[in-house]
């Protein structure tokens, strides 16, 4: 006899047993040499895949998929160049994948030498990396890296090496690591972020973290070596900026899903207003960068994060609802008012955050009816069935068998 077992039950999906994060590791300067050797024949690949994929859409009609450009490099490596197939298969893979996201028949050929050469890049699979001893094999090469990680207590996956612009190589490794212990996601606690110019964010508890001024702080120094012709200077200076910019949205990101059960930032649209008179100031910043820090942050921290509209949360009264702030460009003066409903005075980015916050907590609230709903619903259908299948050719035949 075959036992069935009917569950009303919906099956939980399984959790990771590990965390994929990608870890960046400085590689010695004497290995430069090498790299770049390595880069320049990765540039051709890549030169070689985008000419051929133009020619056989041009010819054919068609683009070309990955495999076809791996056979049509098979054996470059006996030819000279330093990188072996493994390295050509996942640029292959690369351009096809970058081609179909930008959606565009041809791509940017990468340059070699010259004022307007590309940063070098090499792509690897996980089979092309092994670590010995505090180095790392690559391509038959020993690269001495600076390792703070511990990565021979981690497995390796595929990566790439790349170069910044003061011509300094890092590895770029992805590597599991141990998943973290289950935690049930809460909403205690929760935050509304109103993210600014003078003001980094504002949050509906009332505090205001000040907006830090990385790039306008060396733009003097910038502006002296840049007019000086000191471009190893220049490319020192952007990169301390970045790097300051980098670990104070590390700190802030992480204070915040420490402390927080629920985040709610607004929608603002960091890429639009670059465009405007202000983006200097929305450059350093960093809103996109601290929207994606709280994201994969909190992920790990299982801590509910959503992204919400701010349209008109300036003007309307985080206590009554009515839309009776200050409005228009004249309205942007006024930084605190009083409702004219209710009477209640408000600051105007707390207020913001707070109406920011109330949307948010309103989205879960819709998002979890609505999983309720569904789940009710599978349940008796669930039943029905169940019902219906437990007497089914087991019951007397109410007519009897018909004859032939």
């Amino acid at each position: 006899m075959i036992e069935t077992r009917l569950s009303n039950e919906p099956r939980k999906p399984a959790r990771p047993k590990h965390r994929v994060r990608v870890l960046r590791v400085r590689i010695k300067n004497k290995h430069a040499e090498a790299l770049d050797e390595m880069a320049r024949a990765v540039n051709l690949c890549w030169n070689y895949c985008n000419e051929l994929s133009l020619k056989i859409l041009e010819r054919e009609q068609r683009f070309v998929k990955a495999s076809e450009l791996q056979r049509y490099m098979a054996g470059a490596s006996k030819e000279g160049l330093p990188v072996g197939s493994a390295v050509f298969q996942q640029v292959a893979e690369e351009f096809v994948t970058r081609r179909a996201q930008h959606r565009k028949r041809r791509l940017a050929w990468r340059v070699s030498r010259g004022s307007r050469r590309s940063l070098g890049w090499i792509p690897f699979k996980a089979r092309s990396l092994t670590y010995r001893a505090g180095q790392i094999q690559f391509q038959g090469q020993m690269l001495g890296i600076w390792d703070s990680w511990g990565m021979g207590e981690v497995e390796l996956g595929a990566g790439c090496i790349s170069q910044d612009a003061r011509g300094r190589w890092y590895l770029n490794v992805t590597v599991k690591l141990p998943a973290l212990p289950a935690k049930p996601p809460t909403l205690s606690a929760p935050v509304g972020i109103d993210l600014g110019l003078k003001d980094l964010a504002a949050l509906s508890d009332g505090r205001k973290i000040e907006a830090q001024r990385f790039y306008r702080d060396l733009e003097p120094a910038l502006a002296t070596a840049q007019r000086a012709g000191k471009r190893a200077r220049v490319r020192a200076i952007h990169a301390k900026i970045a790097n300051r910019r980098k670990d104070f949205l590390h700190q802030f990101s992480s204070q915040l899903v420490r402390e927080h059960g629920c985040i709610v930032v607004g929608d603002v649209n960091a890429q639009a207003l670059a465009q405007g008179p202000h983006a200097k100031s929305v450059l350093d910043a960093g809103w996109s960068t601290l929207r994606t820090m709280l994201k994969y942050k909190s992920d790990d921290a299982a801590v509910w994060f959503l992204e919400t509209s701010e349209s008109h949360t300036t003007r309307t009264c985080s206590h009554c609802g009515e839309r009776t702030g200050p409005s228009g460009v004249e309205g942007l003066a006024v930084r605190r008012w009083a409702c004219a409903h209710c009477g209640w005075a408000h600051d105007r980015d707390v207020n913001a955050a707070r109406n920011i916050l109330k949307r948010g907590l309103l989205q879960l609230e819709q998002q979890f009816s609505s999983a309720l709903e569904a789940k009710a619903c599978e349940r008796a259908v669930n039943e029905a069935g169940a019902k219906a299948s437990a007497g089914a050719g087991h019951g007397p035949l109410a007519a009897g068998i018909p004859r032939l």
